[in-house]
């Protein structure tokens, strides 16, 4: 069976691009694969973070992959910092990695901006730990976004490089799993830009815990245009939040864009909002009340949690072991 590892940021406030990008797929994956979640506190704080905040952050986002359907019985659900593995690779592969792969890397172009001289190393590096994050448990699968691409590439890059250096078979090269570009939820307020928890509008996105009343009227102000909805695909090109309504329902509802288009074609987003929230509301709703349960009991995520750091380690161990025998390191 393929081993998949992907992993998610402590940043709190999950939303719905969270779910559908993300999370719904990781609970559609366990049943075909050997899965290892990761919540990737060790990649968070490559920014300065509160550290109480970070915290409850992490359990956060742990209750909802739980809650989305990711069961902790047939997944392993961990949080990085808890597996040292993953930085006693980094630091080897960081030994392996060219400066001049890193400069290609355009994440840390557009998150450092003008001043990357004051950029923390971490955050220069943070593809290092991603390929380590991966390889410590030889996964041959990374379920990611077409902008994280580049990274996965990286990780092959450095898996090869660890080979050819101590000439051995020893790392796979991990395939990118592109997810579908249905799942790219855009902002409710403007949609020609990523739904985002960080946005400052609570009517831009729909929240994990949100409950319905607050699904259903978050939709019922999301922005449009005055025209009926089209009769075509076509008939979205330059429609941006017509097509971003439309694409939500798709998503929701497992069909593709161009069903919902003929279902609803000529009608007005009066029909079609009631339509949505009735189906965000019945999807979303028994989430919501689970992630609310989970976060309300601490305890019960913080054992699924030690959990999964024991069986991450069980299975990273042994594999970053023999790395530091290849690389020569004495254990006396």
């Amino acid at each position: 069976m393929k081993r998949i590892f992907s992993g998610i940021q402590p940043s709190g406030n999950l939303q719905l691009g969270n779910y559908l990008g993300a999370i719904r797929n990781w609970a559609r994956m366990q049943k075909d694969y050997e899965c290892i979640f990761c919540v990737v506190d060790l990649h968070a704080i490559t920014l300065p973070q509160d550290p109480e905040v970070m915290r409850q952050a992490t359990r956060e986002v742990a209750a909802g992959v739980i809650a989305g359907g990711v069961d902790p019985a047939s997944c392993i659900i961990f949080n990085q910092s808890q597996v040292p593995e993953h930085a006693e690779l980094a630091w080897i592969f960081n030994c392996v990695a060219r400066m001049g792969w890193l400069n290609r890397m355009t994440q840390f172009k557009e998150k450092a901006g003008k001043d990357r001289d004051g950029a923390f190393v971490g955050l220069y590096t943070y593809p290092v730990l991603q390929a380590a994050d991966i390889l410590a448990y030889k996964a041959t699968d990374v379920p990611v976004g077409e902008d994280q691409k580049q990274h996965i590439e990286l990780s092959r890059d450095i898996a090869q490089a660890f080979n050819s250096m101590f000439g051995v078979d020893f790392f796979p090269l991990p395939e990118p799993r592109i997810q579908a570009e249905a799942a790219r939820i855009m902002s409710l307020r403007d949609g020609s830009k990523k739904m985002s928890k960080s946005d400052p509008s609570e009517y831009s996105r729909i929240n994990m815990t949100d409950g319905p009343d607050e699904i259903a009227q978050k939709i019922r102000r999301a922005k449009t245009d005055p025209h009926p909805l089209p009769e075509s695909l076509e008939g979205l090109e330059g429609r941006p939040e017509a097509a971003n309504l439309i694409t939500i329902f798709a998503a929701l509802s497992d069909r593709t864009v161009e069903s919902v288009v003929t279902e609803f074609a000529g009608k007005g987003f009066g029909d079609f909002k009631g339509a949505l929230s009735e189906l965000a509301v019945s999807t979303l709703g028994p989430i919501g009340d689970e992630m609310k349960r989970l976060m309300a009991a601490p305890d019960e995520v913080d054992a699924v949690l030690r959990n999964g750091v024991e069986k991450a380690r069980a299975i990273a161990q042994p594999i970053v072991r023999e790395a530091q025998d290849i690389v020569g390191f004495l254990r006396p």
